[in-house]
C-alpha cells in the first residue's frame, strides 16, 4: 500500500476499519505502537522470516511442477546509509618466470567462481559481502549509473514468479551470485533451461548449469570481439527473459523497492522480502 514510514502504516490501521481487521487488530487499542513494530520487525529480519515464508510457498505451489525457463538477473537496490570503505590490502610483488631450483613460491589463489562449484549454496552465499557500499553498472542505454546501497539477484520463472533471492553488497559481479542461485533454485524446483545475460558469461557458470542437468542459453560477452549471435531457437527461448525484468520494475515501483528506509543487510533483506512475497501472492 506503499506506506513508506511505520508512522503513515500506524495511523491508517486507527482510521481504516477495514484494514485493521484485515491485519487481526479487533479494536483500536489492539494497534501496537511504533516501538513495538520496529522491535518486531527487527526480530523478523533476525530470524529470516520473509525467506522462510517464501520457501514455503514456492514448496506448497511450484514444488511439483516442471518449470521451462528460470531466468536471473539483478536490480540495484538503493540504501539509506553511508557505504563501508574498503580495505585496500597491499599488493606483493610477483616474481617473472620460473622459480629457481628450491624456491617455494605461493600457490595461486582459485577464483570464485571454481571455489563456489564445491560448495553448497548456503556456504557460497555466506562468503559474498553484503555490507553497503558503492556499486556501478551500465543501464539499458549503455551510461553508467552508480549508488549507495545493495544488489538484489533473483531467480524467475516464465510467470513472473520468484523462486530465490539473494542481496549482497552493490559492488558485488553478477556473475559471482549466478553459481549460488543456480543450486538454490534448483533444490526447490525443476526446470529446463537458465536464462542470464551477458554479465554471466564464464566457463564455469556454463558447465555448473549443465552439471545441474539444465540448458544454459546465456548472452555472449565480446570482450573486444565480434560478437557472436545465438542459433534462432536459442534467441526465441532468450526473449523469455523479460519476465526477471519486469518482476524487478513490479517490485521496485509498486511494491517497496524504492523506498528501503531501514538500514542493515537484514533488515534490508526482510523490507524486500515482504515485496517478493506480495509480488508472488499477486501475480
Amino acid at each position: 500500500l506503499k506506506y513508506q514510514h511505520t508512522r503513515s502504516l500506524r495511523n491508517e490501521l486507527l482510521s481504516t476499519p477495514n484494514l485493521r481487521m484485515i491485519c487481526g487488530f479487533t479494536k483500536r487499542q489492539d494497534v501496537p505502537s511504533e516501538s513495538t513494530f520496529s522491535r518486531a520487525f527487527a526480530e523478523f529480519a533476525a530470524a529470516g522470516l520473509g525467506v522462510l515464508v517464501h520457501d514455503a510457498l514456492i514448496e506448497d505451489h511450484l514444488r511439483s511442477e516442471l518449470i521451462g525457463h528460470v531466468s536471473r538477473d539483478s536490480t540495484a537496490i538503493v540504501g539509506r546509509e553511508k557505504p563501508t570503505k574498503k580495505v585496500k590490502l597491499p599488493k606483493v610483488a610477483k616474481k617473472r618466470g620460473r622459480p629457481a631450483k628450491g624456491e617455494e613460491r605461493p600457490p595461486v589463489e582459485p577464483k570464485r567462481l571454481e571455489v563456489q562449484r564445491n560448495q553448497s549454496a548456503a556456504e557460497a552465499i555466506a562468503l559474498l559481502p553484503s555490507v553497503c557500499d558503492r556499486g556501478t553498472k551500465k543501464n539499458a542505454k549503455g551510461y553508467k549509473e552508480s549508488w549507495n546501497g545493495y544488489k538484489l539477484h533473483l531467480d524467475v520463472n516464465d510467470c513472473g514468479l520468484p523462486l530465490s533471492a539473494v542481496l549482497t553488497s552493490a559492488s558485488v559481479h553478477d556473475s559471482q551470485v549466478a553459481i549460488p542461485l543456480m543450486k538454490l533454485t534448483s533444490g526447490k524446483v525443476s526446470y529446463c533451461y537458465d536464462l542470464m545475460d551477458a554479465a554471466y558469461d564464464a566457463a564455469q557458470i556454463w558447465e555448473q548449469s549443465k552439471a545441474l542437468a539444465h540448458v544454459p542459453i546465456i548472452d555472449r560477452n565480446p570482450r573486444g570481439n565480434d560478437v557472436i549471435p545465438m542459433a534462432p531457437h536459442e534467441a526465441n527461448r532468450y526473449n523469455e527473459r523479460t519476465s526477471v525484468e519486469r518482476c524487478n520494475g513490479r517490485l521496485k515501483d509498486e511494491l517497496g523497492g524504492r523506498c528501503v528506509q531501514v538500514r542493515g543487510p537484514s533488515k534490508v533483506m526482510m523490507h524486500l522480502m515482504f515485496g517478493i512475497l506480495a509480488l508472488f501472492a499477486d501475480q
